[in-house]
C-alpha cells in the first residue's frame, strides 16, 4: 500500500469518524491484523509440519508410487 492511499484512509476516517474515536478503531484494527497474522503462521507451520512428515517415504497417500525417482 503507498503513502497516497495510507493518507487517503486516514483523512476519509477523520471525515467519517469521529476523530476522538480514531485512534481506538484503528488499535483494534491493527489487533485484529496482528491475530490474522498469527493465525496465518500457525497455519503455514502446521501445513508444512504435515508436508514434511509424508516427505521421508516419498510416497503419495493415493497411489503408493514413488514420487520423483521414475
Amino acid at each position: 500500500m503507498g503513502l497516497t492511499e495510507i493518507l487517503f484512509i486516514i483523512v476519509l476516517g477523520v471525515l467519517l469518524l469521529d476523530p476522538k474515536r480514531l485512534p481506538a478503531i484503528l488499535g483494534s484494527v491493527a489487533r485484529a491484523k496482528a491475530q490474522f497474522e498469527e493465525a496465518t503462521q500457525s497455519f503455514k507451520s502446521q501445513l508444512e509440519r504435515e508436508l514434511k512428515s509424508q516427505i521421508p517415504g516419498e510416497y503419495t497417500e493415493s497411489s503408493q508410487e514413488p514420487v520423483g525417482n521414475q
